[in-house]
């Protein structure tokens, strides 16, 4: 892991409904950092593609991974800590981010398949359709064996979930209570 003197990056992680952008921004309002969202990143082409319940190509990932990285880059020159919510799917991804000059965690969002798609369906104006749901999980290369990885279960309620992050994380990074 990079120095304690780079800024912090938190990835929050998962499949599409796992909460992941709630998440992120929950621990961006803890502990004071930047919130991201990576689907902000995506060009209009693969939203489009995606509400259409077309799956990404890991061709048409590519270029939406790069311009998170460039932004990143810049939050670190910045001294920024930063949250980023981030499907990150395929381990090439992760990697990507891991040579970025962050002190950095990965908080991986697991859960069933039915709460999954039972949440997926509660959302409203969201690209993402539930049918894409099973393409997510197929591409999903489980981060649990990666020594920078914490899985947290998005079972209990979501203010339950956002405070065993905040408990993982500390202990991670060897925080003291930041509460």
């Amino acid at each position: 892991m990079p120095s304690a003197e780079q800024p912090v990056l938190l990835i929050v992680m998962g499949v599409s409904g796992t909460g992941k952008s709630s998440v992120a921004q929950a621990l961006a309002e803890h502990y004071g950092y930047r919130y991201l969202d990576a689907d902000d990143f995506h060009s209009d082409e693969a939203k489009a593609l995606m509400a259409q319940g077309t799956p990404l190509t890991d061709a048409l990932r590519a270029p939406w991974v790069r311009n998170i990285g460039a932004h990143l880059t810049q939050c670190a020159a910045d001294g920024t800590n930063c949250t980023l919510a981030f499907s990150g799917l395929r381990h090439d991804h992760r990697e990507q981010l891991r040579q970025l000059p962050f002190q950095r965690l990965f908080v991986f969002l697991a859960g069933r398949k039915d709460t999954i798609a039972t949440r997926m369906n509660q959302r409203q104006d969201h690209f993402m359709p539930t049918s894409l749901l099973d393409s997510q999980l197929a591409s999903l290369q489980s981060p649990s064996a990666e020594p920078d990885v914490i899985e947290v279960s998005i079972e209990p309620a979501l203010a339950e979930v956002i405070d065993n992050c905040i408990d993982r994380i500390d202990q991670s990074l060897g925080k003291t209570d930041s509460r």
